[in-house]
Parts: structure tokens; C-alpha cells; sequence
């Protein structure tokens, strides 16, 4: 029986770094793989996991959201057949939506056993508000069928702010287990100990994600099993709710963008990028979010690094960046990581790579002027 555990969290939230601490506190990394879903077509975060000695299946070719039957659900099955891990831990791209992952985890074609054991979610307690107006449909979702929601930045965070982000969370999820201490805090054995005891919890989500689930296990389930566990053989089927992420700006301190959200009609005129006409009549990330990335030799300084990122709040001129991240060289032996989101930025010194990458992922970008920023 292998373990299934699925960290989601929006663009920035977080993910990596947990994901990190609990291999290094808690899990043996040896019986462990990570499944990991850019959004984009460079792969960053397989980069900064490598020191961790996991093996690593990144998947460029597009959002989890939109490839479930194809590139996920083969790599999944191809995990479980050539490694039989103990535990797979799989970190879906920002844009996905949790209750795809957790049906494409349903529907893995293989003879190996798994279960659902649990479904985590990330949320930067600083940045919620913002998130839930402006992509609530990808936000959302992730909340509503989490069975633990771990907010991240919470050592600063005012308690007003804090406040806001919990009941904004219990309006879409009242059942899930919430963790707002500090993560410096906690030991990464108490986190995943959280996690697991929502087990029970996750179970009844699950069903909430399901309308017609037929199993054939060994052994019988009745209504009342909560389990979690399957083979390949069922179906079952899945609606969303629909929500449409216009933007109207406003600004808070420390830069973060407030963004005001309206529920429209969809017609020939609406602008919010969320329109076109899809299967299951619900958004694909392809159609709200875009990505940008480059492969580049050359060296940054540390200081250029934090202008270009400081550059990117200009939103007019670069479209709606949530979220960059890249590893390049320094030009003197070392080499700089960094990661952006709305408002906030961190570089530091990083590990060699064979060569310089650059990612940024954000709604309506330019991509012509983020070329030439990085070019500078």
C-alpha cells in the first residue's frame, strides 16, 4: 500500500519549503518520491529539491488541471510500478485546482494499491484576502477540499490580518484541521502528525469531490467506509463551481494588490481572461494564468536581481506577476536563487546549476518587456 499525500497551495504560498522541512524532520526520504507540476515550461522547484535525494518527475509539458488523463496519470502509474514507495508526495502546480488532483489520484491505471492520505493545502496568511477576490476559482477550490490548510507567514502577521484569512477559510471550509503557528515553531514530526490525524476528515471531503464512486477492492465498502483506499476500477464524476476573476485594482501597504471581484457575464467583450468555452463548463489555469520562462548563461549580481524584482510590481508594464523564481549565476563561482510574489522578495545564494533559469508565472504578461527586464 502506498501513501498518497498531496501538497497544493496558490503561487508563492509555500509548498517547497514545507515540503522540504518534512523530509528533512520527519519522513525517511528514502522511501519517499515527490511528484512535482510546473506550470510553465521550465522546471524550477525539481532544482532547489535535489540536495534532498528524492527522485523527482517534473512535468513541463502544461498545468495539472488540463492533463490529468494524459502526463499525470501515466507519470503516477509509472511511479508506483518502477519504485513502490512507501509515500509519494505530490506538489501540484499553484494554478491547479485540489479537487482535479484528487480525482486524477482516483483515477491512477494501476495495479499497485494506493490511498488518499491526505490533501494539504498552503496558504500565505498575508496574501488570502487578495487571492480569494481576485482567483477565487483556483483559490477556492483548493480550500474547500483540503483536509489540513497550513497557513504560511504567520510569525509577522497582524492579528486583524490573521483574523481575515481564518474566516475566509471557514466560510469555504469548516471541516478542515487549520495550523497558524509559526512553521520555526513546529517540529516537522508534529506537522505531519496534524496531517495525518485530518485523515478522517479528508475521507468525508472526498466524498463531497465525488457524486458516483463504484469501488472494487478487496474487501467491501459499505457507505459508512471512510478508508480512502482504491484500486484503478471506478468512476465517478465531479462539478465545480464557477467563478470569474475580474480585476479592478486597488493597493495596500507594502505594494500588495487588493483586487475587487465581480461576477459578470460572460460575452464577447468581457476582459477578464477567465472566458472560453470548456468541458465540465469550468476555467483551465491555460486560460486565466501565463507563464514566461528563460534559460539564460548569464551573470546577475545580486543587486540587479532585486531591481528587476522590485520592477516587476509595475503591473502595467509587465502584466499581473504572481509569482518569479529563478537560479542564475552570480559571476564569481556562486550562484543566486530568488523568489517573488506580489509585494515580497527574497535572494540569496544558491546551489550550482548547468545552466541559469528563470521563471514567472502571472496573468496578461508581457512578455516582450519581461525579456528585456531580465536582458538589462
Amino acid at each position: 500500500m502506498t501513501k498518497i499525500d498531496i501538497f497544493s497551495g496558490f503561487l508563492g504560498a509555500g509548498k517547497t519549503t514545507l515540503i522540504k522541512k518534512l523530509l528533512t524532520e520527519a519522513l525517511d526520504a528514502s522511501k519517499v518520491v515527490l511528484i512535482e507540476n510546473e506550470f510553465g515550461e521550465i522546471g524550477i522547484d525539481g532544482g532547489f529539491l535535489k540536495e534532498a535525494g528524492i527522485e523527482i518527475k517534473e512535468m513541463n509539458s502544461g498545468c495539472i488541471c488540463c492533463s490529468l488523463v494524459g502526463d499525470f496519470g501515466t507519470s503516477l502509474a509509472e511511479v508506483l510500478e518502477q519504485y513502490h514507495p512507501e509515500r509519494i508526495l505530490i506538489e501540484p502546480s499553484g494554478v491547479g485546482k485540489l479537487s482535479d488532483v484528487m480525482k486524477a489520484v482516483q483515477d491512477v491505471n494501476s495495479d499497485v494499491e494506493v490511498c488518499l492520505n491526505s490533501a494539504v493545502v498552503v496558504v500565505d496568511a498575508n496574501k488570502c484576502k487578495m487571492y480569494a477576490k481576485n482567483f477565487g476559482e483556483f483559490f477556492l477550490n483548493q480550500i474547500e477540499h483540503a483536509g489540513t490548510i497550513i497557513l504560511s507567514r504567520t510569525a509577522d502577521i497582524s492579528e486583524a490580518k490573521l483574523h481575515t484569512a481564518l474566516e475566509i477559510i471557514r466560510e469555504h471550509n469548516n471541516k478542515a484541521t487549520v495550523i497558524t503557528t509559526p512553521w520555526d515553531e513546529l517540529d516537522g514530526k508534529k506537522i505531519l502528525e496534524t496531517i495525518e490525524n485530518a485523515k478522517d476528515l479528508e475521507a468525508e471531503l472526498m466524498a463531497e469531490v465525488e457524486h458516483h464512486h463504484d469501488h472494487h477492492h478487496h474487501h467491501e465498502h459499505g457507505e459508512e467506509c471512510t478508508c480512502g483506499c482504491h484500486d484503478h476500477e471506478h468512476h465517478h464524476e465531479h462539478e465545480h463551481d464557477h467563478e470569474c476573476c475580474h480585476h479592478d485594482h486597488d493597493h495596500e501597504h507594502h505594494h500588495e494588490h487588493e483586487y475587487e471581484h465581480h461576477h459578470h457575464e460572460h460575452g464577447e467583450e468581457c476582459s477578464c481572461g477567465c472566458h472560453g468555452h470548456h468541458e465540465h463548463g469550468h476555467h483551465h489555469a491555460d486560460d486565466v494564468f501565463t507563464s514566461w520562462g528563460l534559460e539564460t548563461p548569464v551573470a546577475y549580481s545580486k543587486e540587479a536581481i532585486e531591481d528587476i524584482l522590485e520592477e516587476l510590481e509595475n503591473e502595467s508594464k509587465y502584466g499581473f506577476v504572481l509569482r518569479a523564481k529563478g537560479m542564475l549565476p552570480a559571476g564569481d563561482g556562486t550562484w543566486i536563487n530568488f523568489d517573488y510574489v506580489p509585494g515580497e522578495s527574497n535572494v540569496r545564494q544558491g546551489a550550482p546549476e548547468v545552466t541559469g533559469k528563470i521563471c514567472v508565472i502571472g496573468s496578461k504578461l508581457n512578455e516582450e518587456n519581461l525579456k528585456n527586464l531580465f536582458s538589462k
